[in-house]
């Protein structure tokens, strides 16, 4: 399952040097909330980390003194080891940017499932980047290279089964190279073209709000999670491919990339242990073709002299995806025969290719004022595919966000969503004619996640969040194992998660 992941680290102490690095998209969608605002961030440029406005190398360079300096007292400043006793401005000083973050936290399954208890997961990441202006004279390039040490264990596959992984984080143990590209902007800004490992999270089907919340469905949507080839080019895996941005405006931007369809590469068996350490650099399989259209609604000016728009800000995206790969029927065999009927020769049927069709909307409702921290904004994602080769073939998720809902707690979140995962109409058939064939096997349907969470901002650096999920019919209503007449309990599950920046 990809991550809500994921996902924010901190490249150096100010505030321009923050904006650069979620705008790298160094960071994993799940952990993308310490530093966000309730303002959904400018289409060009945006990823799960959400950064207020997306900044460049070339701009930073005209510009050094745009922002006042940076708090420096340990409870006021932006990352828990300040500026590393003059390191990280030497460093900028040469265009470099290192940030470390380490997210921890714990799961417990209170209800359903196939185990209750609990479980310890973390995720490490480091990130180094580079401004290719500062340090070799060339402008508007930047060059990035992230790393992950994946720990603990994984709640999800070992006691729940469903579709929608409970966290963001959750993968095998590793330490592994994430992404690894460079990036040229061209045209005075307007056009950008990056090349590399890539992690499609941090730039494509991104929802603002959807990313405060902890499952993954939220920022990774179970629908490619699921469907794709080893899960696509999402946390923790990634890909080789090029990506191109066009911003014609403030309002509109265009997205389009090509990159290998699978990311852990030829085999059979678990993609992350295929690809165990984020090296394969395959280019030997499928091609994912991926296109987004974005129009921001009131979005922030991109020359700080222009006045700010008065009206609330959204964000609105129509995009779609296709592997060239080949892929099996969820239902019946090459004879037209289902999968589940005895005389079945036991070979599903091969579709060319796979697609989807994808909308997200972020929206900003309510606001006292202009500059009130406090805020409303609501989030809708749908994704549809095709029923006969996708074991999902419709994905939707929805919810609400309040930022600062209490009196002197202005960078807390508050938020309640759903996620609903739509079992594939072939899949749904198999399930009936097993049933068929063997009396009591359940039927499958839709799984159904609601999330309730708070995220407090002890300081700048450091985050709590406290998590409830509801799981409805898990996976669908898969068979308990040790009871397959019955399909698994539904799941209550309570979750702590820290989150700190170095």
């Amino acid at each position: 399952m990809k991550k809500n992941l994921k996902t924010k680290l901190l490249l150096s102490s100010g505030p321009f040097s923050l904006s650069l690095l979620l705008s790298l998209g160094i960071v994993p969608p799940a952990l993308a909330q310490a530093s966000s605002d309730a303002t959904p961030a400018p289409a060009a440029g945006q990823s799960d980390a959400q950064p207020a406005a997306p900044a460049t190398a070339d701009s930073a360079a005209a510009k050094p003194d745009a922002t006042p300096p940076a708090p420096t007292g340990f409870w006021e400043r932006s990352n828990l080891l300040g500026d590393m006793g003059g390191l990280r401005p030497w460093l900028g000083n040469y265009g470099v940017s290192v940030g470390l973050q380490e997210t921890s936290e714990y799961l417990n399954n209170l209800s359903g499932g196939t185990r209750r208890g609990g479980a310890y997961d973390g995720l490490t990441q480091i990130g180094i980047g580079v401004d290719t202006q500062k340090a070799f004279g060339l402008p508007g390039g930047i060059f990035n290279v992230s790393g992950l040490q994946i720990h603990g264990s994984n709640l999800s596959s070992r006691g729940l089964q469903t579709l929608q992984a409970a966290s963001g984080i959750e993968a095998n143990d590793a330490t592994r190279l994430w992404e690894l590209w460079y990036q040229q902007s061209l045209l005075g800004g307007k056009v950008d073209i990056k090349v590399g490992q890539q992690s499609l999270d941090q730039e494509f089907m991104v929802s603002q709000y959807a990313a405060t919340f902890m499952n993954a469905t939220f920022g990774w949507s179970v629908l490619p999670s699921v469907d794709l080839p080893a899960g696509g080019p999402a946390y923790p895996l990634s890909s080789l491919g090029a990506r191109l941005r066009v911003t014609p405006s403030d309002n509109w931007t265009v997205l389009a990339g090509v990159f290998d369809g699978n990311p852990a590469g030829n085999g059979v068996g678990d993609p992350q242990t295929l690809n165990a350490h984020g090296t394969n650099f395959n280019l030997h399989d499928s091609a994912l073709f991926i296109g987004e259209v974005q129009y921001a609604l009131n979005p922030a000016p991109s020359d700080p002299a222009a006045a700010k728009p008065t009206g609330l800000p959204g964000t609105y995206k129509l995009g779609f995806w296709y592997d060239t790969q080949q892929f099996p029927d969820q239902g019946f065999d090459t004879n037209g025969l289902s999968l589940a009927n005895p005389a079945s020769n036991g070979i599903a049927q091969s579709h060319r290719g796979d697609y989807s069709f994808y909308a997200v909307a972020d929206q900003m409702v309510w606001r006292p004022g202009a500059d009130s921290p406090q805020a409303v904004g609501v989030f809708a994602r749908i994704m549809g595919a095709p029923g006969d080769r996708n074991l999902v073939d419709l994905g939707i998720n929805a919810g609400v966000t309040l930022k600062a809902p209490f009196k002197g707690r202005d960078n807390d979140v508050v938020g309640l969503a759903v996620g609903y995962a739509q079992i594939g109409s072939h899949a749904q058939d198999l399930a009936s004619d097993t049933a068929a064939y063997t009396p009591g096997y359940p039927s499958r349907s839709a799984e159904t996640i609601l999330e309730a969470t708070y995220q407090y901002q002890v300081t700048p650096w450091w985050q709590l969040q406290a998590d409830f999920q509801y799981a409805f019919r898990p996976a669908g209503g898969i068979p308990n194992p040790e009871n397959p007449s019955q399909r698994i309990g539904n799941e209550a599950i309570v979750g702590l998660r820290t989150n700190i920046t170095f």
